[in-house]
């Protein structure tokens, strides 16, 4: 199985390493920020660096999109996984229509609202995890496992 891992630098790709035990038994590559943090953490790891930021940004959202293209195009990952933020949207999006399964994990900081990126993912994703019970109220469909803290 094929693991394309995509997630914002920061706390985003902290809860990615964190699910290492699952992924690193797996071919994979990484998707996120070319930024001081996911160069460390990923030194060892087959990546792509994305463009930033995504909050809101239109232009950078188009450009993610050619680059979800060409990267899923060139890699034809079977399982896209994610933790947020808007750098998953277009990887979702294009990866459903290629046909690979999605995995998304709902933010642990967030119980009282969804994330923009959920509610952009939620149509397309094939299973979505969720860290509180309360995040059941905007995902009918998510399954929670609790915090993978």
């Amino acid at each position: 199985m094929k693991i394309c891992l995509v997630g914002s630098s920061g706390g985003h790709l902290t809860h990615l390493m964190l699910l290492k035990d699952f992924w690193s038994k797996h071919e994979r590559f990484f998707v996120t920020f070319d930024k001081l943090d996911s160069r460390s953490v990923l030194t060892d790891e087959k990546k792509y660096w994305c463009y930033y930021p995504t909050n809101r940004n239109i232009k950078n959202l188009i450009k993610n999109t050619f680059l979800a293209i060409k990267i899923l195009r060139k890699e034809r990952p079977d399982v896209i996984i994610s933790t947020g933020a808007g750098a998953a949207v277009p990887f979702f999006w294009i990866g459903k229509l290629m046909g690979a399964k999605t995995v998304y994990i709902e933010v642990y900081d967030r119980i009282e609202l969804p994330t923009l990126t959920g509610r952009l993912v939620y149509p397309v994703t094939d299973k979505f995890i969720l860290q509180w019970e309360e995040q059941k109220k905007f995902y009918k469909k998510g399954i929670n496992l609790g915090g993978i803290l």
